[in-house]
């Protein structure tokens, strides 16, 4: 697998594509519009210049990251496709449908869905024995996590290839089966939720939640601030998939994350969530 096609210029696709690169392989990254594409062109930019300027990346590894992304607003076939498009099934599953049509029968399709069923986006692309989940944690850059997520089509060789990539690319595989939020989202996003929770029946200030679980749980970050890391409008989609799916009522959304949402204030990428970031 030397080519890479990754659908979706958003931070998630652009940091992928960005790991693919730095691994020696031509990544071509696609998005709907050349406005997008021009800010995401800005922002691999910023992104490098960063790596750069703290000492993560050499200036040759830089320019060589430069060299083996493109960008378009064309779908165009490869060795290995990898979407992270809005998280919504049919946007997926439209996707996966018109790349089946153009891609080598030998292509690999990837999703990086956080909660959907591959299952069901696999039975529809088209070819489900060669569709996996590679469910890659924010940030993409930093994060050594991939969750290889099954369908109950996967082939065995389908698999192998891609855990082989996995490592390759410098990232630690676990493997799950298909089910609702995988592993990671199935045990974080309730955490998140109970800890938003806590301060809606005000148990305790945001600040001290998350110091208690810094402190008492020994978590690198508090649930809140994760939470705003991740996005309030994430976890809440997250929330309701797996409430959906399973019907289990500790998947059930807190209203004041609901009220967060519909307010606009999504956590870290607007300015404002659980804490203020436009203020410091």
């Amino acid at each position: 697998m030397k080519n890479i096609f990754v659908a979706g210029a958003g931070t998630m696709g652009l940091d992928i594509a960005q790991v693919f690169a730095g691994a020696g392989m031509a990544v071509a990254v696609r998005d709907i519009s050349d406005d997008i594409i021009a800010a995401a062109r800005e922002k691999l930019e910023a992104s490098l210049s960063r790596q750069t300027a703290k000492g993560r990346l050499s200036a040759d590894a830089a320019d060589a990251i430069r060299g083996r992304i493109t960008f378009t607003v064309s779908l165009e076939p490869a060795d290995l496709v990898l979407e992270a498009v809005l998280e919504r099934a049919d946007i997926k599953i439209d996707l996966f449908r018109e790349l089946d049509a153009i891609c080598p029968a030998g292509c690999v399709f990837c999703t990086n869905t956080s909660s959907i069923s591959v299952t069901q986006m696999a039975a529809a692309s088209g070819r489900p024995d060669r569709f996996i989940g590679m469910h890659f944690f924010n940030p993409a850059l930093t994060m050594p996590l991939i969750e290889l997520v099954r369908a109950s089509s996967t082939s065995e060789e389908t698999y192998s290839a891609v855990y082989d990539l996995a490592v390759r690319i410098g990232k630690e595989p676990v493997t799950v089966s298909d089910s609702p939020g995988f592993v990671v989202n199935r045990i974080l996003a309730p955490m998140m939720n109970e800890a938003i929770c806590l301060l809606y029946e005000g148990a305790a200030s945001a600040e001290d939640i998350d110091k208690a679980m810094r402190l008492g749980a020994n978590h690198p970050m508090g649930p809140l601030h994760l939470a705003d890391l991740v996005g309030l409008d994430v976890l809440l989609h997250v929330l309701d998939v797996l409430f959906e799916d399973t019907h289990d009522p500790k998947f059930r959304a807190c209203y004041l994350l609901r009220r967060k949402v519909r307010a606009g204030e999504l956590g870290r990428k607007t300015g404002r969530g659980f804490f203020d970031y436009e203020n410091g």
